[in-house]
């Protein structure tokens, strides 16, 4: 079984790639889509929406620091330049290379980008098969989807298409693009391209807790999963979700406290100020956007919370929250 951290632009950054691997469980991740015209990018480009490709930030290129693979995602609708990027990453160290037919944003669809490709099949493969021939053989090509745009009535025809494009495997996003985030997620819905398929299918949407997962897995067929929000909320999900299956023994898994999420955060404040790139002041927002996912998880990120958003100085922001890990103590 397989678990994947989902690429959530504005979230799921190399800074909470880095953690969220650091917590461990996840086999695999996949950057926040790099958005392609007619562009051939130049290599910084491609370093700054995926930092683990530069050398100087990691120890094994295309690696977070606990030595999780991630793959480059890209997003985009000319099979050519969609390829020329593709394999200029390639040559740069990326693991795989991810293509996007499900965000569900309005500036991407209305470009003909993410889940406004679910229309047309045809485009799909063209695409699919047009980066699969421009990487080597060896590296992974994989796609996400949609059930749909409008309604799923396309869902088995892209997920064929994928497959016949030469991908490795496939991830599907429970919902159409017209159902956005609002649950529930039909994983019912999976279970017949899990069937049809001879690649992998992974199941993401809506699992937020373990029961969520098992539950998911029973509906849709489908062993390997991808969390996204889920994984902001409970950070060790994919750990919960491996014990829970028996893929750790009990010596090998340790419920999270929060003095554990705590020095997750201060690694996070470490990351975000050593990188001299990064701005002061998007520091502190970042450590709010966090505690205010784990609030449902944790009553300590409820109880420090009202006053965290007040403050705008990173170092003060981090001093409240390992105050809160010390009154736990």
């Amino acid at each position: 079984m397989k678990i994947v951290l989902a690429p959530m632009d504005g979230l799921t950054d190399s800074y909470a790639r880095d953690i969220l691997t650091r917590i461990g469980g996840f086999d695999l991740c996949v950057t926040e889509f790099l958005r392609v015209t007619d562009t051939l990018f130049p290599q910084r480009v491609f370093y700054r929406r995926f930092p683990e490709l530069n050398p100087n930030n990691t120890q094994v290129i295309s690696h977070t620091s606990s030595g999780i693979p991630v793959f480059l995602q890209l997003l985009g609708s000319d099979p050519q330049a969609m390829a020329e990027n593709a394999a200029k990453a390639v040559a740069l160290g990326s693991q795989g290379i991810d293509l996007n037919f499900g965000c569900p944003a309005k500036t991407v669809n209305r470009r003909e980008g993410g889940a406004s490709l679910l229309q047309y099949p045809e485009r799909i493969y063209q695409l699919v098969q047009s980066v699969r021939q421009a990487v080597p053989e060896q590296i992974p090509v994989t796609a996400k989807m949609r059930l749909g745009y409008d309604d799923p009535s396309l869902a088995m025809d892209n997920a064929l298409a994928i497959e016949n494009g030469g991908a490795d495997w496939v991830t599907v996003h429970a919902r159409t693009k017209l159902d956005g985030y609002r649950p529930p997620a039909y994983w019912e819905a999976l279970a017949p391209v899990r069937k049809a398929l001879a690649i992998p299918v992974i199941a993401n949407g809506e699992i937020w807790s373990v029961d969520d997962y098992l539950l998911c897995r029973q509906k849709s067929q489908c062993e390997d999963v991808m969390l996204g929000r889920g994984a902001m909320v409970i950070p060790d999900l994919a750990l919960q979700i491996k014990y829970k299956t028996g893929q750790l023994s009990h010596e090998h898994y340790k419920p999270l406290s929060w003095t554990d999420v705590v020095k997750h955060l201060e690694q996070l404040y470490l990351l975000m100020s050593t990188n001299t790139a990064l701005k002061e002041r998007y520091i502190a927002p970042r450590l709010k956007l966090w505690v205010k996912w784990l609030m449902p998880t944790y009553t300590q990120a409820e109880d420090i919370f009202s006053e965290l958003k007040k403050i705008r100085n990173a170092g003060d922001a981090i001093k409240l929250i390992q105050d809160s890990s010390k009154a736990v103590d």
